[in-house]
């Protein structure tokens, strides 16, 4: 599959360079064989109006919860040390439980969708459940980073609502910078308000708030948060496109709207413009912890998410599954091209363990204080 794909691509280098890397559109006329996950007439993509009323949740709204695991294996998840999460605990304990969705954003030039669809197969052979990356309609691996950050706010929103668990962003060159947009979106840097967007129906709901699905209380969807988020290759030429111009000023500044963000930077990258000496980091506005990782200069911006074959190394996997960030460890003995991707995968991957047994617990801690509290008796006539 690795060397299909780079078959499939090799032009795809000159061509980032020439057009700035995953910063161009695909020309007009153009069908990107990943999709948006829905078109929307636009009508439903017009946001609400600046001090629009709050429209009320629908009372008595269903929301399909994820199915309660049975009490051993909620008990084993509650026991997890979130940052020590081996292959074993997912395999045997948080793949029986509850996932977040995760949210996969590929960069702008046609195909590079596939190199997002590699590492979401990454995860799948790794254990995360491969029902909650792929789009819930029709299936596709990733996000265009052309789709309209307001749908997809709407959808982080509608998604928690549901399962009551924060999704998580991961984003690639054009695709991290519209990660972080999202986040700036929940945080109303945007507007003063969003609307829930269903993945499942292609559209826009008639409401601006949800109701929490664990505090039972009706909130707006400006200021719900994911569990975490992440961007490599974010930046550079990106900023040239109009649709990019937003971001300006806050590529860099991470929102409260994330409980952790790690920013990944290539050494020399031609795309993202970062150099030895010359990397602007990021950092929070508030709370979110951020975190900055520079990856070797031998990396490719774009064949950094080439990782689908990695976990079928039994040597790289077990490196992954052994990877702890903040500690020096030689990947330059691993096979095949292991050594151009892994420490990328390995990081993210260990972040996406973390949050997955962090979002599982808080979960079922809700469950279970819901079913330990009674109902309310009504009052003797």
């Amino acid at each position: 599959m690795n060397v299909l794909l780079k078959l499939f691509t090799a032009s795809l280098a000159a061509v980032a360079l020439a057009l700035g890397g995953c910063a161009t559109q695909p020309p007009s006329g153009t069908t990107s064989a990943a999709p948006s996950a829905v078109a929307v007439a636009p009508s439903d993509i017009a946001a609400a109006p600046s001090g629009a009323k709050v429209a009320p949740a629908p009372p008595q709204r269903e929301i399909v919860a994820p199915a309660l695991p049975d009490a051993a294996v909620q008990a084993r998840i509650l026991a997890l040390e979130p940052e020590h999460i081996s292959d074993r605990d997912v395999q045997d304990t948080l793949a029986k439980g509850p996932a977040p969705r995760i949210v996969l954003l590929h960069g702008g030039i046609y195909p590079v969708h596939l190199l997002m669809e590699s590492f979401g197969r990454f995860l799948s052979r790794m254990g995360y459940p491969e029902a909650r990356i792929r789009d819930p309609r029709d299936r596709a691996w990733s996000y265009s980073p052309y789709e309209d950050s307001r749908r997809l706010a709407g959808m982080v929103a509608w998604e928690y609502e549901r399962s009551g668990l924060r999704p998580m962003l991961i984003g690639h060159s054009q695709g991290g910078m519209q990660a972080v947009k999202v986040l700036h979106e929940l945080a109303g840097h945007f507007g003063d308000s969003l609307q829930v967007f269903d993945p499942t129906t292609g559209g826009f709901e008639d409401r601006t708030t949800i109701v929490d699905p664990l505090t039972h209380a009706t909130r707006p969807v400006v200021g719900v948060s994911v569990a975490y988020a992440s961007a490599v290759g974010a930046g550079g030429a990106a900023f040239l496109l109009p649709n990019q111009w937003s971001m300006l000023d806050k590529l860099d500044s991470v929102p409260d709207t994330v409980d952790e963000f790690t920013g990944f930077f290539i050494g020399v990258d031609l795309v993202a413009w970062s150099f030895p000496g010359a990397i602007k980091r990021y950092e929070h506005n508030g709370t979110a912890k951020v975190r900055n990782v520079t990856l070797p200069a031998t990396y490719s911006h774009v064949f950094v998410p080439l990782v689908g074959s990695l976990p079928q190394e039994p040597e790289v996997r077990a490196w992954i599954n052994d990877y702890v960030p903040g500690e020096v460890r030689d990947a330059s003995m691993l096979p095949g091209d292991a050594p151009q991707h892994v420490l990328w995968a390995a990081d993210v991957w260990y972040s996406i363990k973390k949050h997955w047994c962090l979002e599982a617990q808080r979960w079922l801690r809700a469950q279970r204080a819901d079913a330990a509290t009674p109902p309310l008796s009504k009052e003797p006539q």
